[in-house]
């Protein structure tokens, strides 16, 4: 096992507050504890006294940059977990607090904010979708929040064990005074860090990726190959990410490549012919998720009863009632997927069933 010493000087070093110990969490806040950066986790009691007697444990093997084929075990003296917001603050100020929750946990993480919003510092959202951002400055006041996304992919192994399974990067926005600091900080970490000057952009960009082949996947009970091995299904996937297209054009929002991730590729594959941009569409989701079934899949059938959809399609969705835009294909999927999650109807309703999802479409 590995451990790591920092030459970090004290004028450089963070103190960072890091919401949740997952898959991200545990990534970003565990790397900037190699870093050499002080790190304080807000995680669930029952995680709490686990990780504090075993610390965290990071695969990043595959990072060349790290020259190392062995994980990195951080011992539990080297950071500090607390089961509360109002313990966790005991230990600031702090400089940045790191927030990647699941969107459908972002109202009640921001209600259990609000009595200490004057001790927290500003928030570098991670969490997927376009709207926790504009939540939290509502919540907490637009200084106290900073635009960011995540394209490397993270695997979870247990409490605190993490697997770098992609290394593509981390986005943040420009415009906030601590922004620039924040991607020299996290560039220093080995988390390949970008500054973009418009989040919107980039926001939104990272949304399209996630769209692909996602819920027509947790519907359908298929994997994203078997989605795009379909030519109905794949025609399906084009026109459901034209609509969100769309209603970026009419946002006035700009595709922007993402670290790592070609999403303008991805835009303009919309414009071909079928015949010429499914295979690099297939390729492209089948590296981007390796073996590993989407996340409203995961979700769906894990019986948490949540799922990301109305935060994703859903936000496509509302953006184009908004700007007159049609978007059906992303309506249906996200009522079915809510049906579905809410056990409105069975599991097997659509269960390699796509000539019945794509009928529900026509009608």
């Amino acid at each position: 096992m590995q451990s790591s010493k920092s030459n970090l000087k004290t004028s450089e070093r963070l103190n960072v507050l890091v919401f949740g110990a997952g898959a991200i969490g545990t990534y970003f806040g565990g790397s900037l504890v190699l870093a050499g950066h002080n790190v304080v986790f807000v995680e669930q009691p029952k995680m709490v006294a686990d990780l504090r007697e075993r610390g965290l444990r990071l695969d990043l093997t595959i990072d060349e940059r790290r020259q190392t084929k062995e994980a990195f075990v951080i011992e539990a003296r080297s950071f500090v977990i607390e089961p509360s917001l109002e313990e966790a603050l005991r230990f600031g100020p702090f400089d940045v607090a790191l927030f990647a929750l699941k969107s459908f946990d972002t109202a009640a993480a921001l209600e259990g904010m609000k009595p200490f919003t004057e001790k927290l510092p500003p928030i570098l959202c991670l969490s997927n979708g376009v709207e926790n951002e504009q939540a939290i400055a509502r919540e907490l006041g637009a200084d106290k929040v900073i635009y960011g996304t995540v394209t490397s992919a993270i695997g979870r192994r247990g409490a605190g064990d993490i697997v770098l399974e992609k290394l593509r990067g981390v986005g943040v926005a420009a415009g906030h005074s601590l922004s620039e600091k924040l991607v020299t900080a996290m560039d220093g970490a080995f988390l390949k860090c970008r500054l973009y000057p418009e989040p919107h952009g980039m926001k939104w960009s990272k949304m399209l990726t996630n769209l692909i082949a996602n819920p027509t996947s947790a519907i359908l009970n298929m994997t994203a190959a078997q989605v795009f091995a379909n030519k109905k299904l794949y025609k399906l996937e084009m026109d459901m990410l034209s609509e969100c297209l769309a209603v970026m054009k009419a946002q006035n929002i700009q595709v922007t490549d993402l670290p790592g991730t070609p999403v303008k590729m991805l835009a303009l594959a919309t414009k071909l012919p079928l015949w010429l941009s499914k295979p690099f569409l297939s390729r492209a989701a089948g590296s981007g998720r390796g073996g590993k079934m989407p996340s409203f899949h995961i979700d769906l059938y894990s019986g948490r009863g949540q799922s990301e959809i109305e935060y994703l399609h859903g936000a496509v969705v509302r953006a184009g009632r908004e700007h007159k835009i049609p978007t059906p294909v992303n309506e249906l999927l996200t009522i079915t997927l809510l049906a579905l999650t809410k056990k409105e109807i069975p599991l097997e309703e659509y269960a390699n069933q796509p000539e019945k999802l794509l009928k529900e479409l026509k009608h």
